[in-house]
């Protein structure tokens, strides 16, 4: 019975894992996405950065739960080769979701200098009158 729950315990563990890992491929294919300006790529990969998250979620709150609701012994039994590479996982991930961060942070401010340089454009361009027509120059400003 122990050996059972033990089993299912670094099954779940092993899910975990291999959870993390994909969400940090997920996290670097969105950052990817942005650059090329994929938007479905992007798309694409939030659907399953969002799938993955619950699924964590899930596995965390069963690992996560109170130890009289465990059997006796089966936490201590846990392969402990296996949480160390869930926390060295969980930290690589940890750090790829702030860069993910801040680059999300600067598109979105690149967005907004973007919105702000082109608001007064309403698609018609007006020409001043008079002698100077001939070497009327467009500009923009920030």
């Amino acid at each position: 019975m122990i050996e059972t729950v033990v089993q299912e315990r670094n099954r779940k563990l092993e899910e975990y894992l291999q959870l993390l890992g994909l969400m940090a491929f997920e996290l670097d294919r969105a950052m990817r996405a942005i650059v090329q300006n994929s938007l479905t790529a992007l798309e694409d990969s939030v659907a399953n950065q969002q799938a993955f998250s619950s699924r964590l979620e899930e596995l965390a709150q069963d690992l996560g739960r109170s130890p009289q609701d465990r059997p006796l012994a089966s936490s201590p039994l846990t392969d402990s080769e296996l949480k160390a590479q869930i926390f060295s996982a969980s930290s690589s991930l940890q750090e790829l979701n702030r860069r993910y961060s801040a680059l999300i942070k600067h598109s979105s401010h690149s967005v907004a200098l973007m919105v702000s340089l082109f608001s007064s454009f309403q698609g018609q361009m007006q020409e001043d009158s008079g002698p100077r027509l001939s070497k009327h120059t467009w500009s923009c400003q920030i």
